[in-house]
């Protein structure tokens, strides 16, 4: 019973989604299902199935799961979409575990337009982040920006296809019959695209043997060795040898494919969310010059650094991408950049937590949870009364800001999701020690 529940919490009906999460919750109530102590562990970059879950998994769905993991605290990062945040936000309060919501994009930087950084083979592009928006409900004028940047990326997608099916005739996909499905909302990725290829292929060759020499030829690579028809090895190799530069379906993007960064941050910042830079792994020409790239990312309004530990570090390796790793830490602590860390789920294998425990990582913990409880706080204040992180009530009591990560670390470690409306009816400038004692 218990299972079919937490299958039902991933359904396409957020009314079903709910049901289950409630049924769960009583049960967990009642001691009939096990939910975890609270640990140092978080994840603040969930993908959910509103952009890509490898699991399918949804906003209701991440947050039970991290409840019962025992994480304290999840953050949710959906690709140019806030479609799941206000369900992530609710799904929290009801299990008592601190969540807030975001969005993912890419953007073009100018000053970096011929550097890579870390949008693999793209020049002047570089994923992107708002953390902490605290709604997904927007006023007109961000709402249509909002939409803008999903309605590019299906552009983009429609027009992939057209070059890949081309490409791997007979093998074609059709958007709207192979694709829209799926997904809830209509809002696709390359991976999507991906996986409707693999299943497109499989029905177009039933044999193994024939579809593994049609994947082999036309990717250029022997892939007898890969979990057919959509294992994860196949699925990637898939997007790298068709979609990315070199690919068929690759086009390289024009200087009004992707918005300004300095655009997006003005977006951030007006719904009420943190602009967060991301950061790869230090090998790109681009990241090489990350004390560069963070000057410039601060001046049109960065406040925050995302990073993914698991893809920089092997255990007990020493190598240069967990020196990479240990300097960009060290490179925002001097900044008093909060740190947003977490794994993003949306290609098979991801781990559903990183490994805090793991000596690479263990030193660094306490500046990846003071990063989590500051984006939660915010989150939380934003909502309630307006005093989140980029606030100017926060800029005039806190100039600096180390104490400004201090104040919000310290309120996001007090609140409960299920007390914030003790926020409420605080005032547009009440003394901080007043946000603390609601606490």
């Amino acid at each position: 019973m218990i299972e079919t529940m937490e299958q039902q919490l991933d359904s396409f009906d957020v009314e079903k989604r709910f049901s289950a999460l409630n049924e769960l919750v009583s049960l967990a109530k009642a001691g009939q299902v096990s939910l975890r102590d609270p640990t140092d562990h978080v994840n603040m970059h969930f993908h959910s199935f509103f952009s890509y879950n490898c699991l399918g998994y949804s906003p209701v769905g991440l947050a039970w799961r991290a409840r019962k993991a025992g994480l304290a605290a999840a953050g949710l990062v959906d690709f140019d979409v806030l479609d799941g945040v206000d369900e992530f936000v609710e799904a929290g309060r009801l299990l008592d575990l601190p969540t807030c919501g975001g969005l993912e994009t890419r953007v073009f930087v100018p000053e970096f337009a011929d550097k890579v950084m870390t949008s693999p083979g793209e020049p002047g592009i570089t994923y992107h982040m708002g953390v902490g928006i605290p709604t997904g409900r927007l006023p007109e004028r961000w709402a249509t920006f909002q939409h803008g940047l999903k309605e590019t990326a299906q552009q983009r997608n429609r027009g992939l296809i057209e070059r890949v099916n081309a490409y791997l005739a007979p093998v074609r996909i059709d958007y709207e019959q192979n694709v829209l499905p799926l997904t809830p909302a209509g809002n696709p990725t390359e991976r999507h695209l991906c996986v409707a290829y693999a299943r497109k292929a499989a029905g177009h060759f039933p044999d193994d043997r024939a579809l593994a020499a049609f994947w082999s030829d036309k990717l250029d690579t022997d892939v007898s060795a890969m979990e057919l028809p959509e294992g994860r090895d196949l699925l990637n190799t898939i997007r790298a040898r068709t979609m990315k530069r070199g690919g068929p379906g690759y086009v390289p993007p024009d200087a009004g494919a992707f918005p300004r960064m300095a655009e997006v941050n003005e977006f951030v910042l007006a719904v009420g969310g943190i602009p967060t830079l991301t950061w790869l792994n230090g090998l790109s020409d681009g990241e090489k010059e990350l004390d560069r790239l963070l000057d410039v990312a601060m001046s049109t309004g960065v406040e925050a650094i995302n990073i993914i530990p698991d893809r920089n570090f092997t255990p007990g390796v020493e190598d240069e991408l967990v020196a990479n790793l240990r300097a960009v830490i060290a490179m925002a602590a001097e900044r008093h950049l909060p740190i947003v860390v977490g794994t993003e789920m949306n290609s098979p294998g991801q781990k559903f937590v990183d490994d805090f425990d793991a000596a690479e990582l263990a030193p660094h913990v306490p500046l990846f949870l003071q990063g989590a409880w500051v984006v939660y706080a915010h989150s939380v204040l934003q909502r309630r009364c307006g005093l989140g992180y980029t606030s100017g009530w926060a800029k005039k009591h806190f100039p600096q800001r180390g104490e400004r990560n201090t104040f919000y670390e310290t309120v996001g470690r007090a609140l409960k999701p299920s007390r914030t409306e003790a926020l409420a009816e605080v005032g547009s400038d009440p003394a901080p020690e007043t946000i603390l004692a609601r606490c």
